[in-house]
């Protein structure tokens, strides 16, 4: 009875640990999308290298998720909820690294930017940013707490993102072709906006994946996309955040 108490608690402890991983990692990658997001608006290079720079420590702490996980599958043999659980911590681990390249690009498009000149102020960059931040804040709270419906009400706000991706798409595109001047600083802000978008959909899938951890069975109903950008002949859609 010791024995298999002693045991169980260590498990606990255990489940616990790869949590705290996971909400650390969370952490960071929401402080990197702030950072990066606010070198682009301040036209920030040294932040914005600095942002750059901190994306190995999120590199880092996915190797030791995958390593724990690894770890507790082949020592704990885990069944039902429990093997949700550290199943679904490898998924979200890697949305989140994936997010947190996503912010690297932003900030390396940063630099970029002020090596051009500023086009006319373009206020959905900060705007989706927040949208994205608030998401990725959320739900990082909504995994903490197992809440399903908190997870839902991020799934959902991902459309406004999409909608503010395709107005700012549209009002770039709009720059470029009244003065080719504009077409090299209106290119990085639409990758930046690209980016920013992406991240979003990487929140939807923690969403996606907090819902399937809670009630066993994935959403009942596909994702609403507003991204209606692919429709249009010029379209940043390269994988932005290679190297």
């Amino acid at each position: 009875m010791d024995q298999t108490g002693h045991t169980v608690k260590a498990y606990d402890k255990e489940l616990t640990r790869l949590s705290n991983v996971i909400a650390q990692m969370g952490g960071l990658a929401e402080s990197q999308v702030a950072s990066a997001i606010e070198a682009v608006v301040k036209r920030d290079a040294e932040l914005a290298a600095r942002t750059v720079e901190a994306d190995a420590k999120i590199d880092e702490l996915e190797r030791e998720v995958d390593e724990f996980v690894v770890r507790l599958l082949a020592l704990r043999q885990p069944m039902a909820s429990d093997l949700r659980e550290i199943v679904s911590a490898l998924k979200i681990a890697a949305d989140l690294e994936r997010a947190a390249d996503h912010a690297k690009s932003v900030a390396k498009r940063a630099i970029a930017l002020t090596q051009v000149p500023p086009v006319k102020p373009v206020y959905t960059i900060p705007r989706m940013g927040k949208m994205v931040q608030r998401m990725i804040t959320d739900v990082l709270d909504a995994y903490v707490e197992r809440d399903a419906d908190k997870a839902l009400v991020v799934w959902r706000a991902d459309e406004e993102v999409d909608e503010s991706y395709n107005s700012l798409f549209r009002e770039l595109l709009t720059y470029m072709m009244e003065d080719p001047r504009n077409i090299s600083t209106c290119a990085h802000l639409l990758f930046v906006a690209k980016n920013i978008e992406r991240m979003g959909d990487l929140a939807t899938n923690i969403a996606e994946t907090i819902h399937y951890v809670v009630h066993g069975v994935a959403l009942p109903q596909d994702r609403p996309k507003g991204d209606i950008t692919s429709l249009t002949v010029v379209q940043p859609d390269v994988d932005d955040t290679a190297g």
